[in-house]
């Protein structure tokens, strides 16, 4: 059976956002904080082969940049990696391996989990990171904090979202102030 690991990068005040917009004008407010040891500690948590769950916008906005990226650890175990994308346009998905996750895509993640292969990580994908919360579906959850303020920007916890209960399991402090903190799920607050 597989996991489902997400990590994400955000501030402080839980701004997951990294590109720029007419209501964002602080992308690439990760790059300052990048290391050599954060680089190690993402890869360590993450693992080198793995598969990844992304929605959409984030789907695209990686096929810009990881097939291109060269020869690291990191963009080969991306680019290595089976893509499955939440997305209505199965048609366009051209950086692979991929596969959409067709209509239904609680039953079509719910089917993965239980087949043998790597972890499924997630990054970004605001939306598919909702419904894994909301259906019990994530196993960990590693939060990359930056020693940042944003103030604003899409949060990684909306306002609507459900109470949930996370086991802490460990932390990690890069030298230029990031933590990665990793938490199991729990399930509902209180239960």
């Amino acid at each position: 059976m597989r996991k489902i690991k997400i990590m994400e990068h955000i501030s402080l005040d839980g701004v997951m956002q990294h590109e720029n917009s007419e209501d964002f004008a602080h992308g690439g407010w990760t790059t300052p904080y990048r290391s050599a040891e954060g680089l190690a500690a993402v890869l360590e948590t993450q693992g080198t082969h793995i598969d990844l769950l992304l929605g959409r916008k984030t789907y695209d906005s990686w096929t810009q940049y990881w097939p291109k990226a060269g020869d690291n650890p990191m963009a080969n175990s991306l680019n290595n990696g089976k893509k499955y994308v939440a997305t209505h346009r199965p048609e366009s998905l051209e950086w692979g391996p991929v596969e959409d996750l067709g209509t239904d895509i609680v039953t079509r993640i719910r089917d993965l989990k239980l087949t043998e292969g790597p972890d499924l990580i997630v990054y970004g994908s605001s939306t598919v990171v909702a419904v894994l919360l909301e259906q019990g579906l994530v196993d960990e959850l590693v939060l990359m904090v930056y020693p940042v303020l944003l103030g604003t920007g899409k949060r990684f916890f909306s306002d609507t979202a459900d109470a949930r209960e996370l086991a802490f399991v460990s932390t990690k402090t890069t030298p230029t102030g990031v933590q990665l903190n990793t938490y199991r799920y729990v399930g509902e607050l209180g239960s």
